[in-house]
């Protein structure tokens, strides 16, 4: 079961960085909804290197869970980070689904907005099967 699991959330963390990559290119559909606003005026505006640098972090995570499900040999990563690095990886997906009580995640202030709306549908809800998916793939 753990290896459905990391299976699973290792393909996501590929889809979402390669959505990531397709920005870094030019790509412009669905940037807005992905932006947190407060329904004028986005809240910033990550740059080209911010972006790539996520779509390595998410494609990076996406090796990790891979290797930690035992869904594919571990050769990348050392040892000793396995130990944690799951639990730091489930933890980082569990506050994000909390959020920042303003504009992101199940307990957000600002609501009504585009990014508001997807986060409250998808992003969050996503974020916390990948968060407790992580919990199954490290006690698997």
């Amino acid at each position: 079961m753990a290896s459905i699991f990391a299976g699973v959330i290792g393909i996501i963390l590929f889809v979402l960085s390669g959505i990531h990559l397709y920005w870094v290119a030019g790509g412009r559909r669905g940037l807005l909804a992905a932006i947190p606003s407060d329904g004028s005026k986005i809240n910033f505006r990550p740059t080209k290197m911010a972006t790539a640098v996520v779509a390595v972090a998410l494609a990076a995570a996406g090796l990790f869970v891979l290797e930690l499900g035992e869904v594919m040999e571990r050769l990348i990563f050392p040892d000793w980070l396995f130990r944690y690095g799951g639990w730091i990886l489930s933890g980082v997906f569990l506050l994000r689904t909390v959020g920042d009580f303003r504009w992101i995640g199940f307990f957000k202030k600002q609501k009504g907005t585009l990014f508001a709306k997807w986060d409250t549908l998808l992003y969050s809800p996503l974020c916390l099967f990948i968060g407790i998916g992580l919990i199954f793939v490290i006690n698997g």
